[in-house]
């Protein structure tokens, strides 16, 4: 379970963002709901009828606050007039109602908000991890008498400036029975100093429930003939042990995303005699408000075809081992790790004709900030399979790519996690706990082949010797003895500049321990310890900044709002 985001208010409501979906395979012959069977009860709003008030109340309490780190959608056209294929509640209540449509082609987002209740004004913005200080924002506001939008900033302290750039264009605003409908726009990038550069990926909201925070399903492992039933906490001492031996990702739904399609050429099978007929569904809510009397039925629909495709489909994690040899300090604002598929592992593991990678996952846990995987040849990086610069462990939906990537044998894929440390007080290592860390990309590729597991991890030869270095240099003495386990190491380290140097230059050169993996667990054929970094001569060039350009600049004056009524239905 992830801790409670933090907390911000809307007319007496709390803004926060949780949304529910069912994820779905190619529609074809049949399906398979995998659920809770309990009830349900919808949540009523509480708010009193509101009206637009003086922005000067709206700035001192802010009432009328939602901040959204916005994550968005589907290589998409030209968004047609009134077309919002994407929504979501902003809040429990259902007060607010955010909804939005893509234009790749013209880079910009078209805006959807549905206040059912306002009061003083409204907030809208993006940050990186949803904070109201250093945000983008769009701000709605009346002086009592005539209504204003206008593009603003909000600074460190969290107060509210007025943007000399006016990226968000209103289009329009109109008053209907259900409530009043902003419709706004924004470009991509803006080139805007005061601007936070936002990346939309490929997400789409369907669900609506407010409390569901995500989703996996895990098939178990064929080598057990049954399981036992469990419904419960997914770290109770009481879930079974056998129930550990159900990891393999079959399918995965998070916050804002809706339904997952396989391409047409492939599909993942599963079922027959080598498969399990078990598999493990986990659901992990978010009830911040400690709402109670919700009972829930949620889960994930399969739907499944007798005809098979050309491909079957395959999932390989690359990135990092899940092993605590991978540490950050504590106290970092920008720390990274690496893990490595190595051309040694794919020349040995995929075919000739390479595969094709269609999706991809990334996955950190809380001090995750940024995740990106970089295919190289030939000791040159040629293209980037997948990046999140502004990452959040809460939103961890498969992404579609928006080209399919060629990998073949010989090819290395470079996996790098950016942690921040910043509020912690003893080293981060690498485990499967909620508390430690991860770096990993969960790729979906076709044809399937037998590599499952594609990572690395520092040579444990090598971390002790730092830590015997760091022994030798402190006056604080640094147990290094063989019984001691490597995160008692690391929690005794005492974490000045050169120990934090030294380590991150440990990571940056020592060899590394390869696991090249066959889905049995069982290695490829090879020598995998102490094998080099690979080597990148010729890096990517940072992409250049898609920026607006206004002939025709604006001055820096809000818009003037002109509430229209929407037309008889």
């Amino acid at each position: 379970m992830y801790p409670e985001f933090r907390r911000s208010s809307c007319c007496y409501a709390r803004s926060l963002k949780r949304r529910n979906t069912i994820l779905q395979q190619k529609t074809a012959t049949g399906t398979l709901s995998i659920g809770r069977s309990s009830g349900r009860r919808r949540m009523r709003p509480s708010c009193p009828a509101l009206k637009l008030r003086e922005v000067a109340s709206m700035y001192l309490t802010m009432l009328a606050v939602f901040l959204v780190v916005l994550v968005a959608a589907l290589q998409g056209t030209d968004p047609p007039e009134n077309s919002f294929p994407y929504r979501v509640p902003l809040d429990p209540e259902g007060v607010l109602e955010l909804s939005w449509n893509v234009s790749y082609p013209l880079e910009e987002v078209h805006f959807q908000i549905l206040a059912r209740e306002l009061k003083y004004g409204l907030i809208f913005g993006m940050s990186d991890r949803g904070d109201f200080e250093n945000a983008d924002l769009a701000v709605l506001w009346s002086n009592g008498v005539r209504s204003y939008f206008a593009d603003a900033w909000s600074d460190q302290k969290g107060r509210l400036h007025m943007d000399s750039q006016q990226n968000y264009k209103l289009l329009g605003a109109h008053k209907a029975p259900e409530g009043l409908y902003l419709l706004f726009k924004r470009p991509f990038g803006t080139c805007d100093p005061k601007d936070y550069l936002i990346e939309y990926e490929p997400v789409i909201t369907e669900g609506n429930e407010a409390i569901v925070h995500h989703m996996e399903i895990f098939q178990c492992a064929a080598s057990f003939e049954t399981f036992p039933r469990y419904s419960g906490p997914c770290d109770s001492k009481m879930k079974p042990e056998r129930l550990n031996y159900c990891r393999h990702v079959l399918a995965a739904w998070a916050m804002g995303a809706q339904a997952f399609y396989y391409p047409e050429e492939a599909g993942l099978a599963f079922g027959g005699p080598s498969s399990s007929r078990y598999l493990r569904l986990e659901v992990h809510y978010h009830n911040p408000l400690k709402l109670k009397d919700h009972r829930d039925s949620s889960g994930i629909r399969l739907y499944y075809t007798a005809s098979l495709r050309p491909n079957d489909a395959g999932i390989m994690e690359l990135g990092l081992v899940y092993t605590p040899v991978m540490a950050i300090p504590p106290g970092e604002s920008s720390f990274n790790l690496t893990g490595y598929c190595t051309d040694k592992c794919t020349e040995m593991a995929l075919p000739e004709t390479g595969i094709h990678v269609f999706a991809s996952q990334l996955h950190t846990h809380l001090t995750g900030r940024r995740v990106v995987t970089v295919l190289s040849r030939q000791g040159r990086e040629q293209e980037i399979l997948n990046i999140d610069n502004h990452y959040s462990p809460h939103f961890q939906e498969i992404r579609m790519l928006k080209k399919i990537v060629h990998v073949f044998p010989g090819d290395v894929l470079t996996t790098t996690c950016t942690y921040n440390t910043e509020e912690r007080t003893q080293a981060t290592v690498g485990g499967f706990s909620i508390t430690e860390e991860m770096c990993v990309n969960y790729i979906h590729y076709y044809p399937r082949t037998e590599l499952e597991l594609c990572k690395s991890a520092i040579d444990l030869g090598y971390l002790r010797r730092y830590f015997s270095l760091v022994n030798r240099f402190d006056d604080e003495e640094v147990c290094t003895c063989p019984e001691t386990s490597v995160t008692q190491q690391f929690s005794s380290v005492p974490w000045n500049s050169f120990n934090r140097d030294v380590l991150k230059s440990l990571y940056d050169f020592a060899p590394i321990s390869v696991h090249c993996n066959k889905s049995s667990a069982v290695q490829f054929p090879g020598e995998w310890e102490k094998q080099p970094l690979p080597t990148i001569t010729e890096r990517l060039p940072d992409p250049a900044p898609h920026c607006e350009h206004d002939p025709h600049p604006l001055p820096t004056t809000p818009a003037l709002v002109k509430l229209e009524k929407a037309a008889a239905k």
